[in-house]
């Protein structure tokens, strides 16, 4: 611990990222929810003839041609969406921007098993923070959300169970706190939930967080997106430009508005990962493994005989790297990302001796 440290650093438990192969290392990498599949071809082409002389500018503060291209892609207005160098970071102004922080403040509302950075922006904004307990299958109560507290954020499909919230409790939600900013993230949407952007007509206090990460194949861009009505896209652009006006460079801009606008690329990607997603979701019930259904790119599974830290250390001696959470209420499963099908049979081959293995051992 550095003796520079003031206390707030040396208070803090900063989020824990997936592991990532050394270089040179060859694994199979199912840990953090990349997409298996390379991004638009067009962003080949276009960065083969990139004019390096642009970069001697600074970029567009305002994302407009991006904007415009989000707008298109869900039906809304330019005026509604707001862009910034991936969702973390738009999800950090949006704590600082809508939830209030002090002793004093009314909690804002999380499940207790979600996206584990919710509880590190609370812990750095000193937002207090009240978890709510996801029913015994992993589904997000709507009841307790219903509270009129400090605000409410939630993952939907959630994290890192993959469960999806309908249409219609998402809006419960939203009616029971009119006054109350209620903040849905939706990183995993486009693999088989159901955005909430319809409500957006109705509800000025939603606001919708994104990402290119996953379903655009950017996780290296960093480019995340908020969707909300003009006011709360408002009080981000105030936090941001008192942080940084420049978040997204001008590539970066140029690269996400090409993905973003190849529509078909995007949806023959994301019906295959669901495509496989399935048929090993249905493979691991057969092994009887437990499998909430998923509606995310990746799966949620208790390996029963086997023990999820077991079958974690021993695929990852396999080169086999898979997602292990070794908390509360989740230590008994592994959130396995979705790979192209070859990398699945890999797996699949790999869990299978394990499996036969300990059943031996058991007699």
């Amino acid at each position: 611990m550095s003796r520079f440290w003031n206390q707030k650093t040396r208070k803090i438990s900063p989020y824990v990222a997936g592991e990532q192969p050394r270089e040179g290392q060859k694994v199979i990498k199912l840990n953090t929810n990349e997409n298996p599949y390379p991004p638009s071809p067009s962003i080949e082409k276009f960065l083969k003839s990139f004019d390096p002389e642009i970069l001697r500018l600074y970029p567009d503060t305002s994302c407009t041609k991006l904007r415009i291209a989000f707008a298109e892609f869900w039906g809304v207005l330019p005026e509604q969406v707001f862009c910034g160098n991936g969702s973390d970071e738009v999800l950090a102004f949006a704590f600082q921007a809508f939830f209030e922080s002090g002793e004093n403040a009314a909690p804002l509302l999380v499940p207790d098993i979600s996206y584990s950075f919710y509880p590190v922006y609370a812990d750095l904004y000193d937002i207090p923070l009240k978890r709510i307990s996801l029913a015994d299958d992993f589904s997000v109560p709507v009841e307790p959300f219903c509270a009129q507290e400090g605000g409410v954020a939630i993952a939907n499909p959630n994290a890192p169970t993959g469960v999806s919230m309908s249409l219609e409790s998402v809006e419960r939600i939203l009616i029971a706190n009119p006054d109350r900013v209620v903040l849905i993230d939706e990183a995993y949407v486009c693999f088989g939930g159901t955005s909430v952007v319809g409500l957006l007509e109705k509800y000025p206090n939603l606001l919708i967080i994104g990402t290119l990460s996953k379903s655009h194949s950017l996780a290296g861009l960093r480019l995340g997106y908020a969707i909300a009505s003009e006011e709360l896209i408002e009080g981000i652009c105030r936090i941001r430009d008192s942080f940084n006006s420049y978040p997204v460079d001008t590539l970066a801009q140029k690269v996400a508005e090409l993905a973003v606008r190849d529509r078909a690329w995007f949806e023959q990607n994301t019906g295959k990962i669901i495509a496989t997603r399935e048929r090993v979701r249905a493979e691991m019930l057969e092994m009887g493994f437990d499998v909430p259904v998923s509606a995310a790119n990746f799966l949620f599974v208790r390996p029963g005989q086997i023990g999820a830290s077991e079958l974690y250390n021993n695929l990852r001696n396999q080169g086999i790297l898979v997602r292990y959470f070794n908390k509360p209420r989740i230590s008994e499963y592994l959130r396995i990302s979705v790979g192209t099908d070859e990398q699945m049979d890999k797996l699949m081959s790999a869990v299978r001796k394990i499996w036969v293995e300990v059943k031996k051992e058991n007699g």
